[in-house]
């Protein structure tokens, strides 16, 4: 993310529309890839987004929507087990 104000925009808005109960913001995130032919290094902004499996496509979409990228990095890692009443509160946190 180039745009240092972006990254809390985007999260603040994905937690408004229920796509996640949490989004973590890491700054300073150096990112080293190869973009149209050319290898690239980026100060980038993590953001880790917590949520359920039946908002994946939602969350993609509105992330595609409001990112600068032209093809934002959105990746999803399973939850394979938690605190019971943290899965809880993210369950009630995020849309049906």
């Amino acid at each position: 993310m180039l745009d240092p104000c972006l990254g809390k925009k985007l999260a603040a808005s994905i937690v408004k529309e229920k796509l996640a109960a949490c989004v973590n913001r890491v700054p300073g995130v150096e990112s080293v890839y190869l973009w149209q032919g050319e290898i690239q290094t980026d100060s980038e902004e993590l953001l880790i987004i917590k949520t359920r499996e039946s908002l994946l496509n939602a969350l993609t979409e509105h992330v595609k929507a409001n990112h600068e990228y032209d093809v934002p990095e959105v990746i999803a890692l399973p939850i394979v087990g938690g605190s019971i009443p943290y899965l809880e509160w993210l369950k009630n946190s995020t849309r049906d």
